[in-house]
């Protein structure tokens, strides 16, 4: 993938400060980079664990230079550049999702219990070391050390939304994503696919009523201001790889290469943990600035859950693996 004559430009100096070999007694910089803001759990873990647990328990033998907001290039570039050795590690979303079908399942509705459980599973479950250990398999120039959260999306809409029923004709933003689109169809919705630059327009004019994404970014992007209504469903909960260049990990002594990846799990952990609880902050935020908060009851959650039937159905036939996974991510306590 061609990357952007920025972020060539970062990596033509970031690259070279990157010390060969990685035997105790040298000084090697680990390159990790993001598109996520400083703001977010998974940033905010990366600065306050990862790099603190990584430089003080090598002694200063390797350091970590840390670059968030897409400095080093968009999540498709990040992840090339893993991929052939440009930097080092990185936080990235979906966007192997093509080539590895199977992560296409951090993209499935309601698939746990709630969003502790999305936590355990992949944090401390035998289903978050399989995917690592298959992932491997699959991209041998990588692997991943940890999955971190990114958010749990919720609806949100200027017209009421507070019921399954309320979805009926509404415009909702939707991500470009089959699975996204279906979603919204299936609970009577008219999906539209808008970029997220142009969404805070979109909403302001009419042209939709209303989106799903995660609180944070309703917050981050000041959406809230065009939006009176969220329904919490947290009917998606994505997760963010924490990946490294294979070469790059193997290259490091023993000690060192169990640092990194201590310290990465901690990270996760910690970001996990970070997220779950602000969430009940930015629900007081978005009450604060005059947009109703709504939370699904059981019933509720179940009539969604009725409704993406055909979905699951579709997805099994289309995935020979997805059933048994599945089954295997609910039954985690």
């Amino acid at each position: 993938m061609k990357k952007s004559a920025s972020a060539m430009a970062v990596l033509a100096i970031v690259v070279p400060l990157a010390a060969c070999g990685g035997g105790d007694d040298e000084t090697t910089t680990i390159t990790l980079a993001n598109v996520w803001d400083i703001d977010h759990p998974m940033s905010q873990a990366v600065d306050e664990v990862f790099t603190a647990q990584v430089e003080e328990r090598s002694g200063g033998a390797l350091q970590v230079d840390t670059f968030h907001g897409g400095t080093l290039g968009s999540e498709d570039e990040l992840w090339d550049s893993v991929r052939n050795g440009s930097i080092d590690a990185a936080i990235i979303g979906s966007g192997m999702n093509q080539e590895y079908p199977t992560m296409l399942i951090s993209d499935w509705p309601f698939l746990y219990r709630d969003l502790e459980h999305a936590q355990t599973v992949w944090t401390t479950s035998d289903v978050a070391t399989d995917l690592a250990e298959d992932f491997h398999d699959q991209f041998s120039s990588t692997q991943v050390l940890a999955w971190g959260p990114n958010s749990a999306r919720t609806f949100s809409s200027n017209r009421p939304l507070e019921s399954v029923e309320d979805f009926a004709g509404q415009r909702i933003r939707m991500p470009g994503n089959p699975i996204h689109l279906e979603i919204a169809e299936l609970f009577g919705a008219n999906p539209q696919v808008i970029p997220l630059g142009d969404l805070f327009t979109a909403l302001e004019t009419g042209v939709v009523d209303g989106q799903d994404n995660g609180m944070v970014t309703l917050i981050g992007e000041a959406l809230y201001e065009v939006q009176d209504y969220v329904y919490e469903t947290n009917h998606i909960t994505a997760v963010l790889p924490f990946v490294t260049n294979d070469h790059f990990l193997e290259e490091l002594s023993p000690d060192h290469r169990e640092i990194v990846r201590e310290a990465a799990a901690d990270t996760a952990a910690a970001a996990w943990q970070n997220y779950l609880d602000g969430i009940e902050h930015e629900v007081e935020f978005l009450e604060e600035n005059g947009v109703t908060v709504t939370q699904p009851t059981e019933e509720e959650r179940e009539q969604m859950i009725d409704r993406l039937a055909p979905l699951y159905e579709d997805l099994y036939d289309e995935h020979e693996w997805a059933e048994d996974l599945v089954h295997e991510i609910e039954a985690v306590e």
